[in-house]
């Protein structure tokens, strides 16, 4: 495992002690090393390390000092000093690849032959195994290799990933930025769809592909007079008889209310808007943005118990959506085998009957609970021909495939308004363990 050390002592370790200098397009040293920041790194077809700066323009490359040195005429003796001291300051984020050593007929590149890989620069990766260097005829030094490990991911980067998936069908779940079950379950259903296996660091093609097909990941939206208005509640109680004596369990804020429309956990909107008050008309936020809901003809679903996971297929058995899901539980597990749809409803009540469904608290009597996005089954009921099973929504999303059921199938509430779109009556459901 790669332990953090800093940029000088880095360089030191994985070049055997050798100091690295930066030389422009035209081979001179470059004496004015670039701010943090204002350039990448990138590994062209040769194996040069490029900086390329926000204009995509290469302004120079990176090569050992003694290297600069034999290139440009420079004597072995020549006063060290007059290299820059400090490494780019970047470079304790950069994963370090192979580098192949440069032409012998002089420190200066053509750009005609450049082609750079370019990636998109990790946060805050530990630094990995050593490039291979060419030895200096003076010196020969061990190289320091250290295990290679998966590049860190912004939150941004997260969320551009999730946006992408989710206008494909391909359900992360809440956007909330962060990497984990959902989102990777996501990825190999992406893989089932469409032959690709998607790499989560490849930023560059998600934003590519994100701004070829609805824009990008992120945009502004302005609250209107009807949002604030609500209606909203106080708040939802846990207990069914007291759920029972509201006219309707709507959303509590403006807040969860904008948070479910842009399919984004709370927390990750609040973050991305500190100090907004959410409550007033006409303020400007960050959300992301969501694409259309996707459409088809779902003809079968399978509803994966161990993956925790709903997939919908076409006629030809080509997979259309698939759902990260909270598939029942030990004390209540949901259906076995092949079922079908037998109904379809929005924004339904819930009929809570402790003799046939479960018990909840003290609460021994049929309770009839208001519809609402807040309700126990969202604002989606697709009923099973199994009684008392169905696919529904959730009041909590962000604890979607994370929690148990009651032996249903839970999806947040767009996922199952989506899948809602594209079913029928009739339409076969398998659970599979």
């Amino acid at each position: 495992m790669a332990c953090p050390v800093s940029a000088p002592q880095a360089f030191a370790d994985q070049y055997g002690g050798q100091r690295m200098v930066l030389v422009t397009v035209d081979g001179n040293l470059m004496r004015d090393i670039p701010e943090a920041g204002s350039v990448r790194i990138v590994i062209d077809n040769q194996g040069r390390r490029l900086l390329i700066d926000n204009w995509n323009q290469v302004i120079g490359f990176e090569i050992p000092a003694w290297q600069y040195q034999q290139q440009s005429g420079v004597g072995r003796q020549r006063d060290a000093a007059r290299f820059p001291e400090r490494p780019l300051p970047p470079r304790q984020q950069f994963r370090r690849d192979d580098f192949a050593s440069m032409p012998e007929s002089g420190a200066g590149i053509e750009r005609r032959d450049l082609n750079p890989m370019t990636g998109t620069v990790p946060d805050a990766p530990d630094i990995i195994k050593a490039p291979t260097v060419e030895t200096p005829p003076a010196k020969a030094e061990q190289q320091h290799r250290t295990t290679p490990k998966a590049p860190a991911l912004s939150k941004a980067q997260v969320a551009a990933l999730q946006v992408y998936l989710d206008r494909n069908g391909i359900s992360p779940g809440v956007i909330d930025g962060r990497m984990g079950s959902n989102v990777n379950k996501a990825i190999d259903a992406w893989e089932e769809a469409t032959g690709e296996r998607i790499d989560p660091a490849d930023t560059d093609l998600v934003v590519s592909r994100l701004a070829a097909g609805g824009g990008l990941a992120f945009t502004t939206y302005t609250i209107t007079a009807e949002d604030a208005a609500g209606p909203f509640v106080a708040s939802i109680p846990t207990d069914y008889a007291e759920k029972a004596q509201l006219e309707r369990l709507a959303y509590t804020s403006t807040l969860e209310m904008l948070a479910e429309r842009f399919h984004m956990d709370e927390a990750y909107l609040k973050a991305l808007n500190p100090d907004v008050d959410f409550t007033l008309p006409g303020v400007q936020i960050k959300v992301v943005n969501i694409g259309p809901k996707k459409t088809g003809v779902v003809t079968r679903i399978i509803a994966d118990k161990g993956r925790k996971q709903v997939r919908a297929y076409d006629a030809n058995g080509k997979l259309l959506a698939a759902y990260p899901a909270t598939i029942g539980s030990s004390d209540t597990p949901s259906p076995s085998g092949d079922v079908t749809i037998e109904r379809i409803a929005h924004n339904p009540g819930y009929t809570y009957n402790p003799k046939i469904n479960f018990k909840q608290g003290n609460n021994d009597k049929i309770l009839q609970v208001p519809p609402g996005p807040n309700g126990p089954v969202g604002t989606i009921w697709i009923a099973l021909s199994k009684p008392t099973y169905g696919i529904h929504g959730t009041p909590e999303p962000s604890a979607i495939g994370k929690t148990q059921s009651h032996g249903c199938v839970r999806l947040t509430n767009w996922d199952a308004e989506e899948l809602a779109g594209m079913v029928t009556p009739g339409v076969n459901v398998s659970f599979i363990e």
